[in-house]
């Protein structure tokens, strides 16, 4: 049976509980019902009492919407919704989650964008997908194509970076190849070693099943019935997009990443990123995914972070939480 504890968030205004609880308390009967727990406003307090683990995702889920009023002044049922979806883990009627083959563990899009960007993947072999830090659009990439490994679609995984921070200059940092990429690649092996034992990811690599090279190492190459990534695409130049894009061999799979309005080059360089979206756009059996603010699944307070970045022109009018 479980414990049954009461919680109190305080200091509480009276006009921020009726923006919680919403019109005629329609958001505190949707938390009550997810949730599972009681919820009242008592004494300029938020009062929660319930099982235990059930009131401290209520508390998660409360601080979440708080920080959406901080950032965008009202909520709306869509914006509840959400948080519900992203804090407990739920995605209703999603049947898109990927099989990791690794004690049943498995992995599921927490948004309505991150389930249209892995119906992208599933069903074309070049996606694009542009969004800000935390949207998931790495994480479920390298997701995608372990599903894809481990259910022999293919053959192999490549997992690929612009080292624009070193200006490609990779010849002088110590080491060997593995351990000078390593630095730029850190992302996409972190995304990889939390969804497999870090022996499985280490027999990968060693026997070149899972392969990570800088952007500048793709010369020349033709790769078949392999799972490819390219990262941080936003800085690569226009022609190293194509020369990247062009590598794509028979039964092989390419997913493109990143955020089109962050560039770390030069300002009078175009970038490759930016220039396929544009160029690509309507080819069939290409695809173009654009997440935001809404997609992103970390720390509450990154929303509000990616909505306090934003160019002034964007935040005028905003509306939606970060």
């Amino acid at each position: 049976m479980s414990t049954v504890t009461t919680l109190r968030i305080a200091p509480l205004s009276a006009d921020e509980a009726l923006a919680l609880f919403g019109p005629e308390d329609r958001f505190l009967r949707r938390l009550r019902e997810v949730m599972g727990v009681s919820v009242v406003f008592r004494e300029g307090s938020l009062v929660i009492e319930g099982p235990i683990a059930a009131v401290d995702k209520a508390r998660e889920v409360i601080d979440q919407l708080r920080g959406v009023l901080v950032a965008s002044g009202h909520l709306t049922d869509e914006t509840v919704n959400q948080v519900l979806r992203v804090t407990t883990d739920v995605f209703p009627g999603t049947s898109s989650a990927i099989n990791l083959f690794e004690k049943a563990k498995s992995i599921r899009p927490r948004t309505k964008g991150q389930e249209r960007y892995v119906a992208a993947i599933r069903d074309h072999d070049l996606i694009f997908c542009s969004g800000p830090a935390g949207c998931g659009k790495t994480y479920l990439a390298v997701a995608m194509a372990l599903n894809a490994l481990r259910s022999d679609q293919v053959r192999k995984i490549v997992l690929v970076r612009p080292a624009v921070e070193a200006g490609e200059k990779i010849g002088f940092l110590p080491g060997d190849l593995l351990a000078k990429v390593n630095p730029f690649l850190r992302p996409l092996l972190d995304a990889m070693n939390d969804m497999l034992p870090y022996e499985a990811v280490r027999r990968y690599m060693e026997s070149d099943v899972v392969e990570i090279v800088p952007l500048a190492f793709m010369r020349g190459r033709t790769l078949n019935e392999t799972f490819i990534i390219l990262d941080e695409a936003q800085n690569t130049t226009m022609t190293q997009m194509m020369m990247f894009l062009t590598r794509m061999g028979e039964g092989s799979k390419i997913v493109v990443t990143g955020d089109a309005t962050q560039s770390d080059l030069p300002p009078d360089t175009t970038s490759g990123l930016t220039d396929a979206l544009r160029r690509l756009r309507g080819i069939e059996g290409i695809a173009m995914v654009q997440l935001s603010g809404e997609d992103i699944v970390r720390h509450r307070l990154v929303r509000e972070i990616v909505a306090a970045y934003e160019p002034p022109q964007q935040q005028r009018g905003h509306q939606r939480p970060k």
